[in-house]
């Protein structure tokens, strides 16, 4: 996809690190409120441009003691991607974070981290073999006690058919984009979502680029049955209603 290799290099100017503020904070606490076990590392899959990351480590260095964890200890983050363009966007807003490429449905690091996070991406498991693929990876490097957290934009339950926009300019060039979504055949579990992307060159030549995305869609009984089937105790969180953007959480605790 264009979006996260030739174009990867705009994606501050599409999704501005500011925008994820609100919403990493409710991810964080989330993520503290179900752990059973001190959140020192942390393993993000799907990590995109990094900018969910850029503020957990923030929150999290602001932490104080609590379920034994050292107040204010480095939160030690793994972020990986299965594109090297958008981990290269992220190794500048996330210099002290190690970076691996990867697949989320096949990435194995031989380590076990405290906690697991996935937000949006997992959106492009497109089938239930490729959503519990994903799931079995987030089991195995999750600890024994530790949690993870699944942040989809939106289950079967909470979709809907429409548009947005939005952009950012920077000191010399600047980004918009128009995202049409719908559903062509809603028996199946993917939905459409057409993105069409305007980019204003230094010079003031504007270039423009369009590619479809297919993405998954699956009720809540299938996430949290999926879950439950890799052996982890699921949940579901409905989401803030101070926090934007923010859907169905799943949760998962890996038994001791």
């Amino acid at each position: 996809m264009k979006l996260y290799s030739s174009l990867a290099e705009w994606w501050p100017l599409l999704s501005h690190p500011d925008e994820y503020r609100d919403e990493a904070a409710y991810y964080w606490r989330l993520l503290c409120k179900h752990t059973r076990r001190p959140i020192e590392s942390l393993l993000e899959l799907g990590s995109g441009g990094g900018n969910n990351a850029f503020h957990i480590r923030r929150y999290a260095a602001r932490r104080q003691s609590g379920r034994g964890a050292t107040p204010n200890a480095p939160l030690r983050m793994t972020l990986t991607d299965a594109s090297q363009a958008m981990l290269d966007v992220s190794r500048c807003l996330n210099p002290d974070c190690e970076h691996v490429q990867g697949d989320m449905r096949s990435l194995r690091l031989q380590r076990r981290f405290d906690a697991v996070f996935i937000q949006d991406a997992v959106m492009y498991m497109t089938t239930g073999d490729d959503l519990r693929r994903a799931i079995r990876t987030a089991w195995e490097h999750c600890a024994p006690d530790g949690v993870v957290l699944f942040a989809p934009d939106c289950t079967r339950e909470t979709w809907s058919a429409g548009t947005s926009h939005g952009g950012h300019d920077g000191p010399a060039v600047a980004m918009r984009y128009l995202e049409w979504t719908w559903d062509p055949d809603p028996a199946d579990s993917e939905y459409v979502v057409q993105f069409a992307f305007l980019m204003k060159m230094a010079d003031g030549a504007v270039r423009v680029e369009h590619e479809q995305h297919r993405l998954g869609l699956f009720a809540e009984r299938e996430w949290i049955e999926f879950l439950r089937e890799a052996g982890f105790a699921a949940c579901v969180e409905p989401g803030a209603d101070e926090v934007d953007d923010v859907s169905r959480c799943f949760v998962g605790v890996r038994p001791a």
